[in-house]
């Protein structure tokens, strides 16, 4: 089933960024994009996601230099649109997938596309791996660590869920009950024209 070959490629991604746990270590994604095109971008995505988590930790940093977090903040910046690229490279590759699947006359859409949907799961993968992390931490209460037990017992379950109703609505739109319609992120903060901040910059 396909969310099983996603969650172990985001658990292979997540385990292999944190043999160096760096944000600038190099990218090396081991699927070919012609020959395991599905198989890429899953890989490329939760890379993106990982990279951006530990930014995301950074830029807390409360005695953080203003500069240095400017420069982190545009990295955000171009990670968050990388992120919605590939997420609409992965719905390209369902919408081929499926092209020749006629909806039923009384075919129903989905509130997210297949690849928002693995969008979460990806996140799910790192927030499964940090909150185990926790679980487990030695320097941490013993409190602490049962709390963070239970929250990952909730994220195990949500993966669960999440996992099992992309499967459901993969195969929902192979069979034509609900068929696939994207829209592209018309996201407005990078565009000279449609941000009054870098329009009047021009």
């Amino acid at each position: 089933m396909f969310s099983e070959k996603a969650n172990t490629i985001f658990q292979e991604v997540v385990e292999k960024y944190h043999e160096i746990d760096r944000v600038d270590q190099d990218f090396h994604n081991p699927y070919d994009r012609k020959n395991e095109l599905i198989e890429h971008l899953l890989y490329r995505k939760c890379w993106i996601d990982t990279v951006q988590w530990h930014y995301e930790d950074l830029i807390r940093e409360p005695d953080i230099d203003p500069e240095a977090g400017m420069a982190l903040k545009r990295k955000i910046d171009a990670s968050n649109q990388d992120r919605t690229d590939t997420v609409e490279f992965i719905d390209s590759y369902f919408l081929e997938k499926y092209k020749n699947v006629v909806p039923r006359p009384d075919a129903t859409i989905n509130t997210e596309s297949p690849a928002w949907d693995i969008d979460r799961l990806s996140i799910l993968a790192l927030k499964i791996y940090h909150m185990k992390e926790e679980s487990q931490r030695e320097d941490a209460s013993e409190n602490h660590r049962r709390e963070c037990r239970k929250k990952l017992d909730i994220l195990l379950e949500q993966r669960k869920d999440l996992s099992l109703a992309i499967n459901q609505l993969l195969k929902a739109i192979a069979d034509g009950d609900k068929y696939m319609k994207t829209y592209k992120q018309m996201k407005m903060y990078n565009d000279e024209e449609l941000n009054p901040v870098l329009r009047n910059k021009k």
